[in-house]
C-alpha cells in the first residue's frame, strides 16, 4: 500500500508547534478526515456495482470501514486535500496574539 503525497503547496510544516495553534491544527485535521470519511461513505453507499453475493457481508462492510477510516487519517495529515491547511489559515485569525516577549523570558 503506498502513501498519499501532498499536493505542492499544501505540504504540513513540519517545525514543532505548541499551545492554541497546535491543538488548532489538530483539529481542522480531525475534520478533515471526518469529511473524508464522509465523503467516502456517500460514494460507496452511491456505488451502481450492487451487492457482491461471494464476498459480500457484514466483514466486508467493516473492512470497508476501516480501510476508509484509515485513508481519510492518511490524506488529512498529510494534507492531501489541504481542507484542514485552509481551515486552520481561516481560523489561525481569531486566536490571540502570541506574546512577542513572554514574561520572565529576556
Amino acid at each position: 500500500m503506498s502513501t498519499l503525497t501532498p499536493l505542492p503547496g499544501t505540504a504540513p510544516a513540519t517545525a514543532p508547534q505548541t499551545g492554541d495553534r497546535a491543538q488548532l491544527r489538530k483539529a481542522a485535521q480531525g475534520f478533515e478526515a471526518i469529511f473524508v470519511r464522509q465523503m467516502l461513505s456517500a460514494a460507496r453507499a452511491a456505488s451502481l456495482g450492487g451487492s457482491d453475493a461471494l464476498f459480500g457481508g457484514q466483514a466486508q462492510e467493516t473492512f470497508a470501514a476501516m480501510r476508509d477510516e484509515r485513508f481519510a487519517d492518511i490524506a488529512a495529515q498529510t494534507g492531501a486535500f489541504g481542507l484542514a491547511k485552509q481551515l486552520e489559515t481561516q481560523l489561525a485569525r481569531i486566536l490571540p496574539a502570541a506574546p512577542a516577549n513572554p514574561a520572565g523570558k529576556g
